[in-house]
């Protein structure tokens, strides 16, 4: 073997034993913020405050395509709410029951018209903020889901809508 291959092999094992270690810290540090907060928060954001009821209204979506809401107006941001043909306190006793068996679901704020949960996605940690706000008059549940960080999230706020309200149509007939 030549000089050059030996100096060669040598470069290339301590760039992968340096990838390697690399690798092995940020596993453990992940590991040490899952052990001791339970989830991965790693890019959790930084709960909004501009979330809840005003004037009636949830607020509205930001311009980034990482958010539904029924109260919206543009197609690219709107869903339909949930509807239901039961009592208002049945319809929401419903809701929190479905919401309850989401496991990365946590309940943050619940009034007798309004739910307001964070959603953990796996590993990383990102956060999405869901709420859902009861209209009497029209028998149905404005709902708004949107993620804290990024610009786009694959369409994960529109399925998770349409997985709760699935799940919600089940529970109540």
């Amino acid at each position: 073997m030549s000089t050059v291959e030996t100096k060669s092999n040598s470069v290339f094992q301590r760039v992968l034993l340096t990838f390697i270690a690399l690798v092995f810290v940020t596993f453990c540090a992940l590991g040490t913020k899952i052990t001791f907060s339970g989830e991965p928060q790693l890019f959790a954001g930084t709960r909004p405050n501009n979330l809840g009821v005003h004037a009636g209204q949830l607020a509205p979506c930001p311009t980034t395509p990482n958010c539904v809401s029924s109260q919206s107006q543009d197609a690219v941001h709107q869903i339909a709410p949930l509807t239901y043909n039961s009592t208002d306190q049945e319809a929401m006793a419903h809701l929190k029951t479905v919401l309850q068996s989401f496991r990365r679901a946590k309940a943050i704020a619940q009034t007798e018209n309004y739910i307001y949960s964070e959603f953990t996605i796996p590993v990383v940690g990102f956060v999405d903020d869901v709420e859902f706000l009861l209209d009497k008059d029209a028998k149905a549940i404005h709902v708004r889901s949107a993620s804290r960080l990024g610009e786009g999230d694959l369409g994960v706020n529109r399925r998770r809508v349409e997985t709760i309200r699935t799940k919600f149509m089940d529970v109540s007939e």
